[in-house]
């Protein structure tokens, strides 16, 4: 494995020095005049969805404290990220220059064997005039990296960090969350109140309970993934060298994510109940569904399985999909996985877990400005958030449905329908991480019925398109399948880029609030 070359001591001691004196700060400031630790936002989970929260609150003045039960960097699944993260929301956190100074792998779109074609078929971010030019691409990154850079750029803009605690419960006071209880690498038992708590901590949150509701299930989405890193895979032809390349069998689908010229992430993602096909050994399990599947078998022909470091484990995800039947208390609110998750098949999970980030942060930030109070800045929050997780799980119902096997049980039981062609639009803005502007969550399982006309838009439209000699994409922008499904993510990526150049907001909700010019706030509608 080619592996990065080392930040020099120099630099990872000037960084320590940097966090060393912002949790000196922070720590001298933090102290009530009870005594007790005190801070403006507590937020449980470093990662992606925490980092992107504590910098946006950190940047209004406001005090954070991070507490992360691992040690940065560290490994992580979700290597796949859509557009309107790097070019919306961390380019408004001030971290997109890094990242594109990191020497990640560009990806300008995805590359799919799925559908009654035989021949693998392609979609570019710049055919969609919202995501063209400077930011119509993304990256595939290795998480250990990504996500390191995204804290160390929180704690820069005033965040402080623990390292290796444990948090257990949530303080109350009444019907408020008022603070968190923790537990250091020492075991000695620690109490730290903040006006919020964020829970970013992931699908294994510990606290997504005490927000109060339930964790329903999809019934649709219920997959399990064995993954593994290989060495020396094969690349797609240039332009597209770097795009993930998604592959279904009878079995279920893979991915293939070129992480670095030489280093991939190759998982295999099969139905619950066909949990026997990755159980036992799991090198020959792989190598059994690598074998079903002929496209993939032949891009790691020539490659060998890394077996050292932090890639050398091969592991098993659960990637069922939920949500949270409620995202908020007073105090306490739940952002990225600890909220909902959904299927893997179009990288979402980054993508939610920063863009409810944004949501959160803007919460936190105008009810702590007394700007709106904070019933109505949270009901935004939710009502938002809720429906991008719902546009990615209808429109991921349709593409499943779209594949056809009739023999595989896998397939069958992905299907909502079986009617015959329509045509399929504005894919590509979907895909790259824009919202809808209508879904009942509520009612998520009888989107099937929905789903009549638009599951074959994929197969229409994808035929057409492989049928054009050159490649013309025309077909995936036509009909009616996600039409109003890029408002949001373009207009939170238009307004990194233009501010108050881009006029002002507009509702997106009846009697709902508006950002800001500068994205950071929520302010109240217009009268």
């Amino acid at each position: 494995m080619t592996a990065a070359a080392p930040r020099c001591a120099t630099e990872k001691g000037e960084k320590s020095e940097k966090r060393e004196k912002s949790n000196e700060r922070q720590e001298g400031e933090a102290m009530s005049s009870e005594g007790r630790e005190q801070y403006d936002v507590v937020v449980v989970g470093g990662g992606p969805g925490g980092s992107t929260l504590a910098a946006l609150v950190a940047m209004r003045g406001h005090r954070v404290l991070i507490l992360e039960k691992e040690t940065f960097p560290r490994y992580q699944i979700g290597e796949s990220l859509l557009p309107s993260t790097i070019h919306g929301v961390c380019r408004m956190t001030g971290v997109a220059e890094k990242l594109a100074a990191a020497g990640f792998t560009p990806k300008k779109g995805g590359t799919f064997r799925w559908g009654a074609n035989a021949e693998p078929w392609t979609f570019s971010f710049s055919v969609s005039p919202k995501i063209a030019g400077a930011t119509s691409h993304a990256y595939q990154v290795e998480r250990s990296k990504f996500d390191n850079i995204l804290l160390e750029h929180a704690v820069e803009k005033g965040a402080e960090v623990r390292f290796r605690v444990s948090v257990s419960d949530v303080i109350e006071d009444g019907e408020r969350v008022t603070g968190v209880r923790y537990t250091d690498e020492d075991g000695t038992e620690h109490e730290v109140h903040a006006t919020y708590v964020v829970d970013a901590s992931g699908n294994g949150s510990r606290l997504h309970k005490r927000v109060g509701g339930t964790r329903e299930y999809s019934q649709f989405f219920r997959s399990l993934a064995l993954f593994g890193y290989f060495e020396g895979g094969k690349r797609l032809p240039a332009p597209n060298s770097g795009n993930i390349l998604s592959a279904a069998f009878e079995s279920g689908w893979f991915w293939y994510i070129p992480l670095t010229p030489d280093l991939t992430s190759v998982g295999a993602v099969v139905r619950r109940e066909n949990a026997d096909k990755i159980q036992g050994d799991p090198e020959r399990a792989l190598l059994a569904l690598i074998d079903e599947c002929p496209l993939i078998k032949e891009y790691l022909s020539n490659a060998t399985r890394v077996t050292e470091g932090q890639y050398g484990q091969l592991r098993v995800r659960k990637d069922y999909s939920y949500h949270q039947t409620k995202f908020w208390r007073p105090g306490l609110v739940l952002i990225g996985d600890a909220a909902c998750f959904v299927d893997p098949v179009f990288s979402s999970g980054v993508h939610l877990a920063t863009y409810s980030a944004l949501l959160a942060a803007r919460s936190i930030s105008s009810s702590l400005a007394g700007i709106v109070s904070e019933e109505e800045a949270f009901t935004e929050f939710e009502a938002r958030y809720r429906r991008e997780y719902g546009v990615f799980y209808e429109f991921l119902m349709s593409f499943y449905d779209m594949h056809v096997d009739e023999n595989s049980y896998f397939w069958s039981a992905k299907k909502v329908t079986r009617n015959q062609h329509t045509e399929l639009e504005s894919f590509v803005e979907l895909v790259a991480g824009v919202s809808s502007s209508e879904f009942d969550l509520d009612g998520a399982e009888s989107a099937a019925l929905r789903m009549k006309s638009k599951s074959a838009e994929f197969v229409s439209a994808i035929d057409e398109m492989s049928a054009d000699a050159e490649g013309n994409m025309t077909p995936l922008f036509r009909s009616s399948a996600v039409r109003q499904a890029m408002q949001e993510g373009a207009q939170v990526q238009s307004r990194a880029f233009l501010g108050e150049d881009l006029g002002p907001d507009v509702p997106m909700f009846p009697g709902g609030l508006i950002t800001s010019d500068d994205g950071m706030l929520w302010q109240p509608g217009p009268a």
